[in-house]
């Protein structure tokens, strides 16, 4: 029987992060091609060789003019200027602009000698010519607006300039960077190369994927060949297979230091514990430096770091480095992840991998049961308790961007999980090492000041889900506080924090083509609406007001609500209506007296809305939430300029 080979004093991990450290495996630079150089990290600076654009080019379709031919236009009085051609993009112009003429150009054409600025099309109208009746072309345009010079044109090297430094070493090449190079007209780029990474997997009981497998003699497919080989490309390597080796000296010994004359690091996995029959560490005693045996980790003891000889006439710098990794594949698999991977990250130039886990309590259940895998974005609150972070589902359905940046990651829902329990204890994916939970969390209606008010705020989150919902979510434990606007029926135990009045009512067009006045006349006249949604504190207001209406009339809510045009439509943000009435899609909108004033509408007052921000009562030591009440005390330079507001303090009946 052999003599068995004991592990030596186990390293501990930072000692093995040294080891690896002191490897090296960066390969030489090379030169690619454009196409091919997509995720490649830069090995030097790029500057421009040209100016780009590498012409003053027209920025729009139009005509090209002489500026100051335009100056004192409008569209009372037009400039009128003599039609003298066309430059079309791709052509050299043929054309010269004059004094009191212009030319029809294209956007991205040259300008025209002569030519200092571009009026768009629409500002323009033709004059002259009859092309239904005789076919002749204009021979004048009229120019209804006045422009600077330099308008609607880029300049040459306006973009980048020759000379100038368009990237550094280091940067790696996504499509905007390969964009930017192909502008100058790089063909081809200097690049950190690939780390060349050798696999060897040992053991005789190892038979390749394909081939026919005896489980009688304990044959097993070998996992750890392919795994590791998609971790080192995923890493920024460049992987390479070699024949399995079973537990022979002499074919191990040949097949490491092929591997080693050819590749910057070889990986072999297996053959790595202390048994009779393996070998590995025989190997690199003998015929390089073994640097480390074995790790204080739990999987992965069995590991091994050093360095393997190459021939002298190998054209390579010094040794290849040498890591051995544990057999079993999940132990391989994190060995990999957690001390080789990064290694060949950093060879490669590529970033560490912007991912993070972090314990957390659901704050609220969560029922789920379709039987799939449900990848939940939520948030985080930490409420620097002791206790863990509440986490809080933040899906607002697939087509929703905005979840992206009101979740700080995902919780993976297992196909059988059908409910998660308020307090349960889950794992989140955060989106980011660099996350940061939010120091408070409000809910409730949005608001002009409100948002003023969250920028002095250092890190706040808010979510804008209604008066209605915010205090539902309030009552449930989830935020610190919860914004509410008007009347509400829900009774929830919380402390007024403070907050202000606002002036509501009808937004209109410029002028109030319609002469809207009131409720009544959404309800009598031809008037297209534009409503928000039940859960807005102003939408409370505008029903009741409707009540209001009709009880006057002796009729029911419902049957006025039918005679207005447009009362089941809704839009969901305080500015929105407004925008909706400027682009002529409604004669009317519900909305705030500041918002109309800021966007140039006229407004109909129907009334003054208190708007009242509620703190959890458990939540009001916290010192984000104690901040905004501070900042709520005297809420004057918060309103400063809003029209329609005034101050109410949380002292305020």
């Amino acid at each position: 029987m052999s003599e068995r080979k004991e592990f030596r004093d186990l390293a501990t991990p930072e000692a093995a992060r040294e080891a690896i450290d002191s490897l090296d495996l960066s390969p030489a630079p090379e030169t690619v091609p454009l196409e091919d150089a997509r995720g490649r990290v830069l090995a030097e600076r790029i500057d421009a060789a040209i100016d780009v654009p590498g012409f003053d080019r027209a920025s729009m379709d139009g005509y090209a003019v002489r500026a100051r031919d335009t100056f004192g236009a409008d569209e009372a009085d037009p400039a009128e200027l003599d039609l003298v051609g066309a430059v079309h993009a791709g052509a050299a112009p043929e054309v010269t602009v004059e004094p009191g003429t212009c030319a029809e150009i294209s956007t991205g054409a040259v300008m025209p000698d002569g030519a200092d600025a571009v009026v768009m099309v629409e500002r323009t109208d033709e004059v002259g010519g009859d092309p239904d009746k005789d076919g002749s072309e204009p021979d004048q345009i009229a120019v209804r607006t006045a422009i600077a010079p330099g308008d609607h044109v880029m300049s040459a090297g306006a973009d980048i300039a020759a000379g100038a430094r368009a990237l550094g070493p280091g940067t790696r090449l996504t499509p905007r960077e390969i964009g930017l190079l192909s502008a100058l007209g790089v063909d081809e780029v200097p690049v950190a190369g690939k780390p060349r990474v050798g696999i060897v997997s040992t053991g005789d009981e190892l038979v390749r994927p394909g081939e026919d497998l005896d489980p009688s003699r304990g044959e097993i497919y070998d996992v750890n060949s392919t795994t590791i080989a998609a971790g080192v490309e995923e890493a920024g390597g460049e992987p390479v297979l070699y024949p399995h080796a079973g537990d022979d000296y002499e074919e191990m010994e040949r097949l490491l230091r092929r591997a080693a004359d050819e590749c910057d690091l070889v990986l072999s996995s297996g053959s790595t514990s202390a048994s009779a029959v393996d070998v590995i560490y025989r190997v690199i005693e003998e015929r390089g430096d073994l640097l480390l045996h074995g790790v204080a980790v739990k999987p992965g003891k069995p590991m091994l770091v050093g360095r393997l000889d190459r021939r002298e006439d190998v054209d390579a710098p010094g040794p290849s480095a040498y890591i051995g990794l544990p057999g079993y594949p999940v132990s391989a698999l994190t060995i990999f992840r957690t001390f080789v991977a990064p290694a060949i990250r950093e060879a490669a130039g590529q970033p560490e991998p912007a991912t993070a886990t972090v314990e957390g309590r659901m704050a609220v259940g969560e029922r789920y049961g379709e039987g799939r895998m449900r990848l939940m974005p939520v948030g985080l609150l930490d409420l620097i308790d002791g206790n863990l972070p509440l986490v809080y589902p933040v899906d607002k359905g697939s087509g929703a961007t905005t979840s992206l940046v009101e979740a700080d990651g995902v919780v993976a829902v297992d196909p059988d999980t059908e409910y998660l329990d308020q307090d349960e204890r889950v794992s989140v994916r955060l989106f980011s090492p660099d996350v940061r939970p939010p120091t408070l969390l409000g809910v409730g209606e949005d608001d002009p000041a409100l948002n003023r008010l969250l920028d002095r705020l250092e890190n706040p989150r808010y979510l804008p889900v209604g008066s209605r919902e915010g205090l539902r979510r309030l009552r449930d434990g989830v935020p610190d506080v919860a914004v509410v606007a008007g009347p509400t029926d829900r009774d929830v135990d919380a402390v007024d924090l403070g907050g202000w009045t606002r002036e509501w009512g009808l937004v209109v067009p410029e002028g109030n083509p319609d002469g809207v006045t009131g409720i009544a006349d959404l309800v009598d006249g031809d008037v297209r609406f534009v409503n928000r949604p039940t859960d807005s504190g102003i939408r409370r207001s505008f029903d009741g007001a409707l009540d209001e209406l009709a009880a006057d009339r002796d009729a029911s809510r419902a049957n006025l609500a039918d005679r207005i045009d447009g009362y089941e439509l809704t839009v969901r943000a305080f500015e929105s209506p407004v925008r909706k009435v400027l682009a002529g899609d409604a004669d009317a909108g519900l909305g705030l007296r500041e918002t109309a004033e800021r966007l140039s509408c006229e407004f109909v007052s129907l009334g003054e809305q208190a708007v009242a921000v509620r703190a959890a009562p458990d939540r009001v030591e916290r010192d984000a939430v104690a901040e905004l009440a501070d900042a709520l005390d005297d809420p004057t330079d918060l309103l400063a300029g809003l029209a329609g507001y005034s101050r109410k303090s949380r002292n305020d009946p």
